[in-house]
């Protein structure tokens, strides 16, 4: 790993390989857990709560770091991040793997968590499910996070799919908007998708419903925005007016304006989230979203 997770973490407990098998990487998982458990005069450990998936290309490697180490304790989980290196000069998996463990005030138990860093390197990053597979944690869910755009047609992306529950993306991350989100309906009969784009734009979204009934009326909306939270906010509302709205943008690193027909709404009365609080929200969902569903389905 990059970084500590977290300086609180009061054990931890890692091991790095080269070239190796799934089995081995079992078997050292093995290993650490004993160890931790030793150290903490277990076994009273609090663990996993779900597996966490990350398709992490190495440029997005250093953020989703970071956005583990917010994560912390908050979210126990066993969490794989995949890092394929296609252009690799041979055909190998590389594994780091840590165990962090954080102590409960007053309860006399740890929280702990498994990292699984794998680099696939060359033809290992073609056909990932057959890796992840057996280092899913049995009867848990499993949430696969999405670094950038998805290549929808790409086999890597429908094997993960196909073993996750829930898939996370940031559409914000993309640059083929809006003819990605039509890629993206194709999956949602798949797998119950979330978007950290569409999680920013919830207070700007309540701002506009308090505008009922006066905004049935709308003909245009401005948004000095990200593209991806002015485009759902403007398929939001006309999936929910069953018409076409204008959308007129206007570019920015956060959501600061939202107008409706010139008359700007109400600013969202609530503090700014860092990526791991977005994350940590939808790792909490479970279920499909036909709101979002609806709203992209009309995006174009």
């Amino acid at each position: 790993m990059e970084a500590p997770l977290t300086s609180a973490a009061s054990t931890v407990e890692e091991w790095t390989g080269h070239g190796v098998d799934v089995g081995s990487i079992e078997r050292r998982l093995v290993a650490l857990r004993e160890s931790v458990e030793a150290e903490t005069e277990g076994p009273d450990l609090r663990t996993s709560v779900m597996t966490h998936m990350a398709w992490v290309p190495p440029d997005w490697l250093q953020a989703a770091t970071e956005t583990l180490a917010g994560l912390a304790e908050r979210h126990p989980s066993r969490t794989i991040l995949l890092v394929p290196e296609p252009d690799a000069g041979d055909d190998r998996l590389d594994a780091e793997l840590s165990m962090r463990c954080f102590p409960l005030p007053g309860q006399g138990h740890h929280v702990c968590s498994e990292v699984i860093e794998l680099h696939l390197r060359g033809k290992r990053a073609v056909a990932p499910g057959s890796i992840v597979e057996p280092l899913l944690v049995a009867d848990l869910p499993v949430f696969l996070r999405w670094r950038g755009e998805p290549p929808f047609a790409a086999p890597p992306f429908a094997q993960l799919v196909d073993v996750a529950g829930r898939l996370v993306v940031d559409s914000g991350e993309w640059s083929d908007l809006p003819a990605a989100y039509g890629e993206l309906t194709a999956f949602f009969d798949r797998v119950a998708v979330s978007d950290i784009a569409w999680s920013r734009g919830l207070g700007w979204r309540r701002s506009l419903a308090a505008l009922w009934p006066a905004i049935k009326a709308v003909e245009e909306l401005r948004v000095a925005g990200p593209l991806a939270d002015a485009l759902l906010l403007a398929c939001w509302l006309r999936s929910r007016l069953g018409r076409q709205i204008e959308l007129v943008h206007e570019d920015c690193e956060e959501l600061e304006l939202v107008a409706v027909d010139g008359e700007p709404a109400r600013v969202p009365n609530e503090e700014p989230r860092k990526a791991s609080d977005l994350l940590s929200e939808e790792l909490d969902n479970f279920g499909r979203d036909p709101v979002y569903e609806a709203a992209v389905s009309v995006a174009r």
